[in-house]
């Protein structure tokens, strides 16, 4: 599996691409090529350009949950060859708003219908022959994520949106009996998103984690208890990036080494 960084909130020096506060990752496994997430812009088409990637002939897109840092550039999205899947959870594409700011896809589902084969399954999907995306989360940490962001439009009304659509997605290797696990923004608790991945493989060894943790303060309560998850986890690798402050990493890297993470960076599993 090659999974290749288009838009990440770090950029690297004498790297020429272009950064936004967003995720979008390029990831090919046995001949499947998938983009997980689309940034806030048409920076991902831009980047990808550059690096030779060609998006056009995508298998699939997973959006990571509904916010719009992950899923505003799909209304630069590339015409395609192909109709490819759109995977993501039920609520991935209602209407979301955070006060009077709207922080939702551009794009309705029914725009999106006519360029896609749209998947939303609050079940685990295969994609590949290693990668599953999870579905819904179990929220078993009371010291991860447990209060609403902003609200959702749904049945008519709008509602209190505790993010049920953050997923994330898993990458099995058969051979170590290991996973590796992506996440976009996890909002649903990055230390649930790893119960997850192990309770639907039924693997306990975990090798890899990137992503964003959103760990935003570096002293609260939920980032000093995700460190101490990690640190008895035993992750060999840990690419905490996206919406994971500085103080946040450090917290982690006291006892668990974090890598670095940047646009245009290469990882190959």
């Amino acid at each position: 599996m090659k999974l290749t960084i288009l838009v990440d909130n770090n950029t690297y020096i004498d790297q020429y691409y272009l950064g936004e506060p967003g995720v979008s990752y390029f990831i090919e496994d046995c001949g499947i090529r998938i983009l997980f997430d689309t940034g806030y812009s048409d920076v991902y088409v831009r980047n990808a350009k550059k690096m030779g990637i060609d998006l056009s002939e995508l298998d699939a897109v997973v959006l990571s949950h509904g916010h719009n840092d992950h899923t505003g550039g799909l209304a630069w999205f590339p015409k395609m060859k192909r109709k490819p899947k759109l995977i993501g959870h039920p609520q991935v594409l209602e209407k979301k708003r955070v006060g009077e700011l709207t922080v939702c896809s551009p794009l309705a589902k029914e725009v999106l219908s006519d360029m896609f084969e749209v998947c939303l399954s609050s079940e685990p999907v295969r994609i590949s022959e290693h990668i599953l995306y999870l579905g819904q989360i179990q929220r078993r940490n009371t010291f991860e994520n447990t209060c609403p962001i902003g609200e959702r439009f749904s049945d008519g009304e709008w509602k209190p949106d505790f993010l049920l659509d953050d997923s994330a997605l898993v990458y099995i290797d058969m051979k170590e009996k290991s996973i590796s696990i992506i996440t976009g923004c996890s909002h649903a608790g990055i230390c649930n998103i790893i119960e997850q991945a192990k309770t639907v493989t039924r693997i306990s060894t975990v090798k890899r984690v990137i992503g964003g943790f959103h760990l935003l303060d570096g002293k609260s309560l939920q980032t000093i208890r995700t460190a101490e998850y990690l640190k008895n986890e035993k992750i060999p690798y840990l690419y905490p990036c996206h919406c994971t402050c500085f103080k946040s990493k450090a917290e982690i890297h006291r006892n668990t080494p974090v890598e670095e993470v940047g646009v245009g960076a290469i990882y190959e599993w």
